[in-house]
């Protein structure tokens, strides 16, 4: 199999499995969304050991530069505020704003990139967020508050993509630090809520307990199947894979959850989708455009 192809396809898997989740979170009910971020960090920690072990895989730790580690461990702040975020919106039947998050994602870190890189933006990427700040106040009004999940979600992961970059680590090495940071409060949260009484893993039967656990398997797969895709097709493509994540959230909110979508909430993210449509056909107008160029750019020989 061409290995174009086999990074589409782990592309589609990675944001299958992510855009599926809001079937998985509720089945680990009665857990709160804090025991349940909890025991993901350390199962997760259990999960990417694992693979690590089999691969003989442990030499990197030396190679980790103290602003490599400061990095990652504002990347296990800034995630395990995102899961937590995203938990807490599953569980409470909050879906559809939460898929609102991941779709409005791209044009934060388009912002990031303005605010933090002092990129200049193309009019059709000033037209994207201009109008993704339209589809906020238009929600904002539908709310009757500022959607405050979508907000936390986009710009949390938004800071960890950039944090991420910036660390240039990989992924398994990256989760392994993240969950080490993570570690002690995560156990300390879990042994304070067994000692008085509120945990519920082992309390709710052997398949409760087995669904906690799994959540280390739920957390790393994806993120595996993602750093496979990252390596073998280029941003353009990843660019569109990354969308049927919020869209299967959000048919998930709709069609299964039967969230109500009043007619202000369908124009606002109208507006979300034509500002991510603007985006799109951009972002892939200037991938064309710079294939062209290289292709036509003087070579040594020819010079």
């Amino acid at each position: 199999m061409p290995e174009t192809r086999r990074g589409v396809l782990y592309g589609i898997a990675a944001y299958t499995m992510w855009g599926l989740f809001p079937l998985y979170w509720p089945l680990l009910k009665p857990s709160g969304a804090v025991e349940i971020l909890a025991h993901r960090m350390v199962w997760s920690l259990a999960v990417v050991a694992a693979i690590l072990a089999v691969r003989r895989h442990w030499s990197w730790f030396r190679t980790l530069t103290r602003r490599q580690i400061v990095l990652l461990t504002v990347a296990a702040i800034t995630i395990s505020l995102n899961w937590g975020t995203y938990i807490y919106a599953v569980n409470s039947g909050q879906v559809v704003e939460s898929a609102l998050g991941y779709f409005i994602n791209p044009l934060v870190s388009v912002l990031f990139g303005v605010i933090v890189f002092r990129e200049r933006l193309r009019t059709w990427q000033w037209a994207a967020v201009g109008l993704g700040g339209l589809a906020v106040l238009v929600l904002t009004f539908d709310y009757g508050r500022l959607p405050w999940i979508a907000l936390v979600l986009a710009t949390s992961f938004g800071v960890y993509g950039l944090v991420k970059k910036a660390a240039q680590v990989g992924s398994a090495e990256s989760l392994t630090v993240e969950t080490l940071v993570l570690l002690v409060p995560a156990l300390t949260y879990l042994i304070v809520v067994e000692a008085n009484g509120t945990g519920t893993f082992g309390h709710h039967g052997t398949g409760h307990a087995l669904l906690l656990a799994v959540t280390g398997l739920v957390t790393a797969i994806p993120l595996i199947c993602f750093n496979s895709a990252a390596i073998r097709v280029p941003l353009s493509m990843i660019g569109l894979l990354q969308y049927i994540a919020p869209t299967l959230q959000f048919l998930c909110g709709v069609l299964i959850v039967h969230e109500t979508m009043p007619t202000s909430r369908w124009i606002g993210f109208a507006i979300v989708w034509l500002a991510l449509s603007a985006f799109t056909w951009d972002s892939l107008r200037a991938a064309r455009a710079a294939r062209r160029d290289s292709r036509t750019a003087p070579t040594l020989e020819t010079v």
